[in-house]
C-alpha cells in the first residue's frame, strides 16, 4: 500500500511502501480519498515533538482525513460500508491510501462538504473545540482573545467562539480584517501596526498558537483568574502526566515551562498546553454545526496525493493560502 513517510527525522517526506491495516474488531476501515496536511505534521517531521510524541521508523505522517468506509470490524455499530466518514486518528498515518481508525475516534463527515474541505477539517476544529469548550469552558458574555484569526484553527476557533456567546478579540494583518469580522469578530487586532496589550484588557480566555512573546502579553491582558491555553507550547507538567511520559521527560518539561507558570501565578491566572486528542463524539457535534451553517471552514489548495510531500514543503514555507489538503483521485 502507498503510503507518506520519513526514515529518520529530518528527512524528506517520502512514499513507503508498506503493509495493509490490520482491522481490529473496534476498528473501520477508511479508504482515505482526502487528508489535510498540518504544521504539526512538519513537526513531526523535524523531530520537534519527538520528546513528546515518540514514534518509530519508519513512520506515515497525516494527522485528518476524510473518505469511504470500506468495512467495519465485528463490534462496530454505526458504521456501515459506503458511509463518508471523516477523522482526525490519534494514531496518525492518514498519508495513505487506507486506514484502520478506531470507530470511537470517527465520525459522519458533513454532506454540505466536498471530501476535500472534509479532510482538512478534523485536527483545526478539534483543536478549536478543546481550546474553547472542553478547557475554556468559554461562556456567553465572557470575552476571549484568538491568536492568528486568519488561520485554519483561529477563523473556526472565532466562529465557534461567537457561537457559543462571547465577545471575540482576533491578531491578524489588516488585509483580513474585513473577513475575520464576517467570521464574528467584535475587534481586530492589525499586529503589524498595533500591539494587542496596549489595546485589550479584562479577557477571560486566550487561544495562543504563537508562543514566545505574544504568549507572555497574553498573560497580562487577562482578568484574573482568566486562561490562557497554549497551542504552540511550552508543554506544561499536566501535559506530560497525562502523556504517562518518563520521569526525566517530566521533569525537562517542567523546566521548560516553569518560567511561563511562574507569571501566571504571580498575575493571577493559568496556562496550560493543549495537544488536541482524537474524539469521535466531538466530531459529530462539529458535524451538527457544519450542517447547521454555524461553521465553514477555510478554502481549501487541493494537490494530488502524489504531490504530498511537495505540499507539505510548501505549507512549511507559508505559499499555502487556505487549507492544504491532498487528495486522491
Amino acid at each position: 500500500m502507498r503510503t507518506f513517510g520519513i526514515t529518520a527525522y529530518k528527512q524528506p517526506l517520502t512514499q513507503l511502501d508498506v503493509a495493509e491495516p490490520v482491522v481490529g474488531p473496534h476498528d473501520v476501515l477508511v479508504d482515505v480519498e482526502a487528508a489535510g496536511l498540518n504544521h504539526l505534521d512538519e513537526k513531526v517531521r523535524t523531530g520537534e515533538f519527538k520528546a513528546i510524541l515518540p514514534a518509530t521508523m519508519p513512520l506515515v505522517l497525516g494527522y485528518d482525513l476524510a473518505g469511504t468506509v470500506l468495512r467495519v470490524g465485528s463490534e462496530v455499530r454505526g458504521f456501515a460500508t459506503g458511509d463518508r466518514v471523516y477523522a482526525r486518528p490519534a494514531a496518525g498515518g492518514t498519508f495513505a491510501e487506507r486506514v484502520a481508525v478506531p470507530d470511537h475516534e470517527l465520525a459522519h463527515s458533513p454532506g454540505s462538504l466536498s471530501m476535500a474541505q472534509a479532510g482538512g477539517m478534523p485536527l483545526v476544529a478539534l483543536t478549536a473545540w478543546q481550546v474553547l469548550v472542553e478547557r475554556g469552558h468559554l461562556q456567553a458574555g465572557q470575552k476571549v482573545l484568538i491568536h492568528a484569526g486568519a488561520g485554519a484553527v483561529g477563523s473556526l476557533a472565532i466562529q465557534l467562539a461567537k457561537h457559543l456567546g462571547a465577545y471575540v478579540a482576533t491578531t491578524a494583518s489588516g488585509a483580513g480584517a474585513d473577513l475575520l469580522r464576517e467570521l464574528g469578530a467584535d475587534v481586530v487586532i492589525d499586529y503589524r501596526t498595533q500591539d494587542f496589550e496596549a489595546e485589550l484588557s479584562g479577557y477571560d480566555l486566550v487561544l495562543d498558537s504563537l508562543g514566545g512573546e505574544s504568549l507572555t502579553k497574553s498573560l497580562r491582558i487577562l482578568r484574573p483568574g482568566g486562561k490562557v491555553v497554549g497551542i504552540a507550547g511550552p508543554p506544561d507538567p499536566a501535559f506530560a502526566r497525562q502523556s504517562g511520559l518518563n520521569p526525566a521527560l517530566r521533569l525537562a518539561i517542567a523546566v521548560l515551562s516553569s518560567k511561563v507558570r511562574r507569571q501566571a501565578k504571580k498575575l493571577g491566572v493559568t496556562y496550560e498546553f493543549l495537544l488536541m486528542h482524537a474524539s469521535g463524539e466531538q466530531l459529530r457535534q462539529i458535524t451538527t454545526l457544519v450542517e447547521g451553517g454555524t461553521l465553514r471552514p477555510l478554502p481549501v489548495e487541493a494537490f494530488p496525493f502524489e504531490q504530498t510531500p511537495e505540499a507539505l514543503a510548501a505549507l512549511a514555507a507559508g505559499r499555502i493560502r487556505g487549507k492544504a489538503v491532498v487528495v486522491r483521485s
